[in-house]
């Protein structure tokens, strides 16, 4: 082999090897959820859930749900189910119910029929509850309004008066 062409291809390596680094550490430091740059609103990894799982935990802590079907098939628009809710969704139910000492009752989880997007009902980051007087209340009172039936929680959590119930997005656990 010739070391003078051996010699002219090491830079190059060097500089190969130190622009991968550099597009790893600046990949890492801006991903979402792990760097300086990023907020509450971010997707990243999260934890799903079984619908079992999912009601073991409501359950223990006092939130009922309910639905119109009587079901829990995540394919049927007319049941609550909770398969591949996030644990921070559920986790932010149970916040809720701590903080606000009122009673829940979820009306909707992850099954079909709820509108499409990233945070979306399907993809495990929003819980629907049925209106009560504690519940708005403290909703109204706790957080800040955001306008357009809006509120949100210090945490970045979203509370939407929607015609027939509260439709709550969780970005995280809220404080758990």
């Amino acid at each position: 082999m010739d070391h003078a062409l051996s010699g002219s291809r090491r830079p190059r390596r060097v500089v190969r090897s130190l622009l991968t680094a550099l597009a790893l550490a600046l990949g890492a430091l801006f991903a979402p959820g792990v760097g300086v740059v990023g907020g509450a609103t971010e997707a990243h990894a999260v934890t799903k859930l079984s619908h079992a799982q999912a009601t073991a935990m409501f359950r223990d802590a006092g939130i009922t749900w309910s639905s119109s079907g009587g079901c829990s098939d995540r394919n049927q628009p007319n049941c609550t189910s909770f398969t591949q809710l996030n644990l921070s969704s559920a986790q932010g139910a149970q916040t809720l119910k701590q903080a606000s000492r009122c009673a829940l009752n979820i009306t909707g989880g992850t099954e079909t029929g709820h509108a499409s997007g990233t945070y979306s009902h399907w993809n495990g980051y929003k819980l629907d509850f049925s209106f009560s007087t504690c519940l708005s209340n403290y909703i109204t009172g706790t957080f800040a309004s955001i306008g357009g039936s809006k509120w949100k929680s210090a945490s970045g959590n979203i509370y939407y008066r929607e015609s027939n119930h509260w439709d709550v997005t969780y970005y995280n656990c809220g404080g758990c």
